[in-house]
């Protein structure tokens, strides 16, 4: 069975600035603390993330659309208790100056249960758009 988790965010900035910011593959460091370091990989198709634990994190780039502002994702390898990881985050124009920021995935739980699987994701998301908010509010 496919688990799923989501998170929004809704700011007051043009969807191109953000955008510009969360949009690179490699961008991650630059607006999530949880993570310390990206290492791109493969002609920046693959990127080996660091935790704030030191954990190792190896994502790989699926899809990615520069005029609809989204990509999607995969983990190759990583500490969740998940397998068929795919994530898409996107940045999408509101139309009155502001956009909404989405992020989503679908996974299947390995060794715990489904609900537990997406309450980790769900605050995964939720915590980084909230690292979000913090670095376009500094």
């Amino acid at each position: 069975m496919t688990a799923a988790a989501r998170a929004t965010l809704d700011v007051r900035r043009p969807a191109d600035q953000v955008w510009q910011l969360i949009g690179g593959f490699d961008a991650l460091p630059d607006w999530l603390p949880y993570i310390t370091r990206s290492l791109p990989g493969e002609g920046g198709r693959l990127r080996t993330l660091t935790n704030a634990e030191g954990e190792v994190i190896v994502e790989r780039l699926e899809a990615f659309d520069a005029s609809a502002r989204s990509y999607t994702y995969s983990i190759e390898r990583a500490p969740f208790p998940v397998t068929d990881y795919r994530s898409t985050l996107q940045v999408v124009d509101r139309g009155d100056g502001g956009c909404r920021v989405e992020w989503s995935g679908t996974f299947t739980a390995d060794g715990v249960t489904d609900a537990e699987a997406t309450a980790l994701f769900d605050g995964i998301y939720r915590d980084g758009l909230a690292a979000l908010e913090e670095t376009l509010a500094g």
